[in-house]
This record gives C-alpha cells, sequence and structure tokens, in this order.
C-alpha cells in the first residue's frame, strides 16, 4: 500500500472519530435530501399551477362569444412560463423574472408575479435547492472537516517526523487531499442522486446534465485543495481556520452578492417609468391613426387607395380600419422590439460584468454554469419574452386581419342600433388561433451557454493543483 493511500486513510479514521464532523456530515446529507424534496415539491407546485392557470386562460379566450375582432384584441390573453426539467435543481433567475404575461394589442407587458415579489426576503438570499447546498454549505463543511488536516501535523510535532521517516511532504499532501476528496464525493452523493431523480423526467437533456455534473465536482474538488494549501501554508491549525472562513465568507457570500450591484451601477438600467414615457413620445411622433389630417398615416391611406385603384376608402374590397389597425400594431411592434432590445442589451451586459467576477470567485463561474445549462438564466428569460412576443404579435395582427376581411368598413362606422350585432363575426376564428407553445432550447444551445462557465471553474481547479507544487516544497524545509 502506497504512503499516499496510508496517510488517506488515517485521516479517514481520524475524521470518523471526530463526532462533530460526523454529525456535520450527517446534517448536510440530511439537508441536501430536505432540499431536493423541498425544491421538487415546489417545482412540481409552480408547474402544476401554471398549466393549470395556462389552461384557464385559454379556455376564457376561447369562450369569449361572437364579437368585433379588436375586442377581442383588447380583450387579450395570458401565458405562463413553463418550468425547464432541471429547474427544481438550480431555478436561477425564476423566482426574479416573473411567470405570467398578459398578451394584448398595443402594448408588450412585461413577466409579472415573481416569487421574490410575493414572499420574504430570505428569497433574496437564496432558495433551499439541492444547487444551493453545494455551492454555499458543503465548502463550509469542508473547511471544517479539513482545516487542520496538515496545520495539525505541524503543530503535534508529527510532520517533523514524517518526513525524517521518508515520508515525502508530496505524499503526505496528496494523501490528505485524497482524504479529503473522499469526503467531498461522498458530500456530492446525495445531491447528485437527488440530481439524477430531478432530471429523469421528461425533456431532461444528458449533455446539460453531464455539464452541471462536471462543474459541481470540479468545484467541489477545488474547496478540497484550497482546504488543503491553506492548512499546508498557516502553521496553526486555529488560524487555517479563520483564513478559510474569510476565504469562503469573501468568495461564496460576499462577491456573488456585490457583483451584481456594481454592474447596475455600471450599466444602469432604465426604470419602468422611464422607459413608458420614452415610449409614449416615440408612439406620438410615429403618427395619429385617428387624425385624418396626420402626415404618415395620410401617406398610408393614399398608398392603400393607389393599390386597390379606388378613390375613397368607402370603395376599399376591405375595411380600411382593419388595415390600419395592422399597420398601427406593425409600427408600435417595431417600437417596443427596440426598447426591449435596449433593455436586454442593457441586462445583457450587467450579466456579462457580474459573470466576469468567476475570475476571482469559482462560486460565480459555477452559479453561471449551474443556470445556462439549468436553462434557468437570463438567456432561458428572454427566450421565453421573444417567443411569447412572436405570439402575441401573430395572434394580435390575425385579429386586425379579421376586422379588414369579415367586417364591413360601412358596418365597422355605423352607429344605428343594429350595426353592434353586424360588426361581430363568429367565436369559430378566436377558437381556432393556436395555443402558446414554447420551444425549449437544445441540449446544444444549453452546453455552449455553460462552457465560459465551466472553463473558469476548470480555469481555477488547474491553478490550484499547480499550487501544489510549491507547497509541497514548502513542507519539504518546514520545521516543528
Amino acid at each position: 500500500m502506497s504512503a499516499i493511500t496510508l496517510i488517506a486513510r488515517d485521516e479517514l479514521r481520524l475524521m470518523r472519530r471526530n463526532r462533530v464532523a460526523v454529525i456535520a456530515f450527517a446534517l448536510l446529507v440530511l439537508l441536501t435530501l430536505a432540499a431536493a424534496l423541498i425544491s421538487w415539491s415546489h417545482q412540481s407546485g409552480i408547474a402544476e399551477t401554471r398549466a393549470r392557470f395556462q389552461a384557464q386562460a385559454a379556455e376564457a379566450f376561447e369562450a369569449q362569444p361572437d364579437r368585433h375582432p379588436h375586442r377581442m384584441v383588447h380583450f387579450g390573453n395570458f401565458i405562463f412560463r413553463p418550468l425547464p426539467p432541471l429547474a427544481a435543481f438550480d431555478p436561477g433567475v425564476d423566482a426574479f423574472t416573473g411567470n405570467s404575461i398578459f398578451l394584448e394589442g398595443h402594448r408588450q407587458n412585461s413577466a409579472n408575479f415573481g416569487d421574490v415579489r410575493q414572499s420574504s426576503l430570505l428569497v433574496r438570499f437564496g432558495q433551499l435547492t439541492p444547487a444551493f447546498v453545494l455551492q454555499v454549505i458543503a465548502p463550509l463543511l469542508l473547511i471544517f472537516l479539513g482545516y487542520g488536516t496538515v496545520a495539525r501535523e505541524r503543530e503535534r510535532g508529527t510532520l517533523r517526523q514524517m518526513l525524517v521517516q521518508g515520508v515525502s511532504a508530496r505524499a503526505l499532501v496528496m494523501g490528505k487531499l485524497l482524504a479529503l476528496a473522499m469526503v467531498a464525493a461522498l458530500v456530492g452523493l446525495p445531491a447528485l442522486i437527488a440530481f439524477l431523480l430531478i432530471a429523469g423526467q421528461p425533456g431532461a437533456l444528458a449533455g446539460p446534465m453531464a455539464v452541471i455534473a462536471l462543474g459541481y465536482g470540479a468545484y467541489l474538488a477545488l474547496w478540497s485543495i484550497i482546504v488543503i494549501l491553506v492548512s499546508a501554508l498557516v502553521r496553526r491549525g486555529r488560524d487555517a481556520l479563520l483564513a478559510l472562513l474569510a476565504l469562503w465568507a469573501v468568495l461564496v457570500i460576499l462577491l456573488p452578492r456585490v457583483a451584481p450591484d456594481i454592474a447596475a451601477q455600471a450599466h444602469s438600467l432604465p426604470t419602468r417609468l422611464e422607459t413608458d414615457i420614452a415610449i409614449q413620445q416615440d408612439l406620438h411622433r410615429l403618427g395619429d391613426a385617428h387624425n385624418p389630417d396626420d402626415p404618415f398615416f395620410n401617406a398610408f391611406k393614399q398608398k392603400v387607395l393607389r393599390r386597390y385603384g379606388v378613390d375613397k376608402v368607402e370603395d376599399l374590397p376591405v375595411n380600411y380600419n382593419g388595415l390600419l389597425a395592422v399597420e398601427g400594431e406593425k409600427l408600435t411592434s417595431g417600437l417596443f422590439d427596440d426598447y426591449a432590445d435596449r433593455s436586454f442589451a442593457i441586462q445583457q451586459a450587467q450579466s456579462r460584468l457580474t459573470d466576469g467576477f468567476g475570475i476571482i470567485s469559482p462560486a460565480i463561474s459555477l452559479r453561471q454554469l449551474s443556470m445556462a445549462a439549468a436553462g434557468t438564466d437570463l438567456a432561458g428569460h428572454r427566450r421565453f419574452l421573444a417567443q411569447a412576443e412572436a405570439y402575441r404579435y401573430a395572434m394580435v395582427q390575425h385579429l386586425n386581419q379579421l376586422q379588414a376581411d369579415a367586417v364591413s368598413y360601412a358596418d365597422d362606422k355605423a352607429k344605428d342600433a343594429g350595426a353592434d350585432q353586424r360588426k361581430r363575426i363568429s367565436a369559430d376564428h378566436w377558437q381556432a388561433i393556436p395555443q402558446f407553445r414554447f420551444i425549449a432550447p437544445t441540449a446544444g444551445d444549453l452546453v455552449t451557454a455553460s462552457l465560459p462557465g465551466l472553463g473558469l471553474l476548470l480555469a481555477w481547479l488547474a491553478l490550484a493543483l499547480l499550487a501544489l507544487l510549491p507547497v509541497a516544497r514548502h513542507l519539504q524545509k518546514a520545521r516543528p
């Protein structure tokens, strides 16, 4: 049996005899299992609730009686964001971004009803999920189990004896690291089992699952190395514990909270009120469809008359009001898309700056990897918004075209007693509008999005491994 294996076995035996360590390990296992069950139950409840509300919204829309098409444009419809399969492992930004959108004509509404707005401030610290336990709690356990692995040998004077007996410092460091790495593997095992159970549902993709497993394995291995490095560099176990706790507080707690604030200051996002005012100003500059003397819409009317070869809108074979609604929606939607793209560009810049802090915090790199592979990051939310807007635009324009084709201009302008009934069209038209179907990203898309975070995490791991060599040489010359 090699010296590395003997040292690792002896270290594991010492950890087993430490009641505090055993109790802490058992508590973490229970916490991981509880997190998995709570997260699974929470996400399953959310998914069921959203599916139920989506069905109710679709039923209410299709149950509308015969109406004027433009009434249906303003009646609108609700759609709800479906949860990706891995959201129970890492819900990402879902609690912050909202999950439902009201679709109507002439407006692009934002997502509403995020959990953060309806829950306590504890949600902002982090939801109890397997991802949270592995990112935050697991490194803390490794610190308490491993802070004295090498420093203890210095304090007891056994380090010098081992070196004199022919045990190399490299074998000592690798043995201690092997023992702590085995503990880290056991720490991650319950979360991995929970992850596999969560990912066993339909729609889970093998590629992103493998990336997540690799990322969290590298993260726990990195913390094992960090603990051994600090323990080897510090003479006393107490000093090693304090240094590691300070490091954990900065890398895992402080930086992931401070980085978004710095990004928000560097790339300021306009408030909702400022955006709404700017949009209204731009809409006013576009023109007023209800003003017969408006230059833009007067030119549009002349273009329509020339296209159909008539002199008056009353002579058109289609309803001019419907054509006007189609053109107006095209203009306003283009303006809304422009503002949405600007807002998302700022959010992307904030996200890139925040992710850039992964250079100095592996927890940020892991979080970016985890959310990207699970499909719960900002890009995943943006994907939902883009598809929702495409569906809204198609639905509204379909109804506007129905006004142009199925309602006569004369009836549209009429004010007599029977005019309202003549303007109505069959409810079969909106019952035929297909329901919203979210198109999930492919495995390749999710893996590609997670590669920057994985690259930073592996770079951290490589640097930590390289740092073991000079530390081992330093120990070789150590004195009690």
